[in-house]
C-alpha cells in the first residue's frame, strides 16, 4: 500500500526512521506531551517532512510504541505459559514495572485511547484480558489473596508510573523497592482484611490523546 515503509525510497524511509527514534527518545524522556517541532528537530527534519510521514500525533505516538505494546503482551504471554501461577503473576508485574520506569512515554501511551487505531486497541484489549487470566490463576492455585482486584493494579501502576519520574537509577531502584513490598502484601498467605478496592478500571484511566 502507498506510505507503507517497504514503499518509500531510501531517503524517505531514513526521514521516517528518524522521526521514530526521536519521538521515541522524546516520549521515554518527557511523555507524550513534547511538542511535534521539537521531535522534528531531534530528528533534522522539517516540520512538512514530519507530518507527510505522520499526518497527526495520534499516528506518530502508535506506531512509536506498537513494539512496546507487542512486548507487553508477549509479558503476559509469558505469565500464561508459566507452569506456577504466581511466579507467572509476579514476572509479568515486574516486567511491566521494569518497563514503565524505563519508558515514561509507555504508561501515557497505554492509558491513552486511540480509537482510530484498531491494531493498536486490539493490542492493548489482549493485554488487559491476558493479565486477567493470570490473576485468575494465580488466585485458583491458592497463591494470590483472594481479594486482590484488578483495581490493586491500577494502582500498582500509577504509584509505579510517580516513581518513574525521578532520576533512572533512583527510579529504577525505588521501583525493584515498591514492587517487592506489593508483591508480598498480594501473597494469599497470611492475608488480612483490606479497606474495599477503589473504582478503578483501565477504561477510567484512559484518556483521550493530547492535541
Amino acid at each position: 500500500m502507498p506510505g507503507h515503509p517497504s514503499h518509500l525510497r531510501a531517503d524517505a524511509r531514513d526521514n521516517r526512521q528518524r522521526i521514530l527514534d526521536a519521538a521515541r527518545e522524546a516520549f521515554a524522556t518527557r511523555g507524550l506531551g513534547v511538542p511535534m517541532a521539537a521531535v522534528a528537530r531531534r530528528a533534522g527534519v522539517g516540520m512538512a517532512t514530519l507530518y507527510r510521514r505522520f499526518p497527526s500525533r495520534e499516528s506518530l505516538i502508535t506506531e512509536v510504541f506498537a513494539d512496546e505494546l507487542t512486548v507487553c503482551a508477549s509479558v503476559v504471554d509469558e505469565a500464561l505459559a508459566d507452569p506456577d501461577p504466581w511466579h507467572g503473576f509476579r514476572a509479568a508485574i515486574e516486567k511491566v514495572c521494569a518497563m514503565q520506569v524505563a519508558d515514561r512515554g509507555f504508561t501515557e501511551a497505554f492509558l491513552t485511547a486511540f480509537p482510530e487505531a484498531v491494531d493498536y486497541e486490539r493490542a492493548r484489549t489482549r493485554v488487559e484480558e491476558g493479565f486477567g487470566e493470570v490473576v485468575r490463576r494465580a488466585k485458583a492455585a491458592g497463591r494470590l489473596r483472594a481479594d486482590f482486584a484488578m483495581a490493586d493494579l491500577m494502582l500498582l501502576l500509577k504509584a509505579n508510573c510517580a516513581i518513574a519520574t525521578g532520576p533512572e537509577e533512583e527510579a529504577a531502584a525505588a521501583s525493584r523497592r515498591l514492587v517487592a513490598y506489593l508483591l508480598q502484601s498480594f501473597r494469599a498467605e497470611h492475608a488480612e482484611p483490606l479497606p474495599p478496592a477503589p473504582p478503578l478500571t483501565l477504561d477510567k484511566l484512559i484518556s483521550p490523546p493530547a492535541r
